[in-house]
């Protein structure tokens, strides 16, 4: 808070006809002493408490409770930086708070980079994988480097519209198909995981994107797809597109998914919009 300083100055004068004023009192001059300038309030940095070595790992299924909620799930400004750990880092719930869990440096055999959403006295804020809309906070350059993220992809669910910006320049925009009601796209802020290949025909032959995020509504999937991550991956049938049809995951057209899978990189922020 800033505080005010409020001078008031209340002055008089009068004049009486044949006062003898007094002598002058002795002024004695004392040489003012330098004052050094008040230095800028800064916040101060917050203690990382040790963690405990048997904390949990996050995984490709399971994150330990206790997280915050992403404050900004449904922002859609620009996430630049991605934190890569290089080896397996504590990640706590808030900024000198108390760590919940490991983040690996690869998951499922992939490289991990998650996008910072904020930084605080000496933290920073990340997307977490394999949870939806949950963030985690990590002391600054503790194990972890960082890279650049230049994509971003925004998805409106009611449109059925995947938007894909670089540097905030619109580069493509496609009609897809979405999630259904009881299996919907989650909402919110995540971010691309990574790659893998695909089983079947009706993928037309390409590769997914998988997301980090997960499945809302497990229990209405099949019993094979509920330890599963939402992807954004092709689809044999273009009838499907402007639909809400899905498992929760995005459909995109053949030549779409073929520009995505060669321009857009781990750690890519996507945000799912209403």
């Amino acid at each position: 808070m800033l505080a005010g300083l409020l001078l008031l100055a209340l002055g008089a004068s009068a004049g009486v006809a044949r006062v003898m004023w007094p002598a002058p009192a002795t002024v004695v001059w004392v040489q003012p002493q330098p004052v050094a300038p008040t230095p800028s309030a800064q916040p101060a940095k917050l203690v990382a408490l040790p963690a405990p070595a048997d904390l949990p790992v996050i995984d490709y299924v399971d994150v330990p409770g206790g997280f915050p909620a992403d404050a900004e799930s449904s922002s859609t400004a620009a996430l630049t930086e991605g934190l890569r750990p290089t080896a397996k880092v504590a990640v706590y719930d808030a900024p000198g708070g108390k760590p919940r869990a490991f983040l690996p440096s690869r998951i499922s055999g992939v490289e991990v980079t998650v996008p910072i959403v904020d930084r605080r006295s000496g933290w920073v804020a990340v997307l977490l994988p394999s949870v939806d809309r949950r963030v985690g906070w990590l002391p600054e350059r503790a194990g972890w480097t960082t890279a650049r993220l230049s994509d971003q992809l925004v998805l409106r669910r009611g449109a059925h519209a995947l938007t894909w910006l670089r540097d905030g320049v619109l580069k493509e925009s496609w009609t897809v198909a979405t999630g259904t009601a009881q299996t919907p796209t989650p909402l919110g802020r995540t971010f691309v995981l990574g790659r893998t290949r695909t089983d079947g025909a009706v993928y037309a032959g390409l590769d997914a994107l998988v997301l980090g995020s997960v499945p809302e509504q497990r229990a209405a999937l099949a019993p094979g797809l509920r330890n599963g991550h939402t992807a954004i991956h092709s689809w044999y049938r273009s009838s499907a597109f402007g639909h809400s049809v899905s498992n929760g995951c995005i459909r995109v057209p053949q030549a779409g998914q073929r520009a995505l899978l060669s321009e857009i990189a781990p750690g890519t922020p996507v945000t799912v919009l209403e």
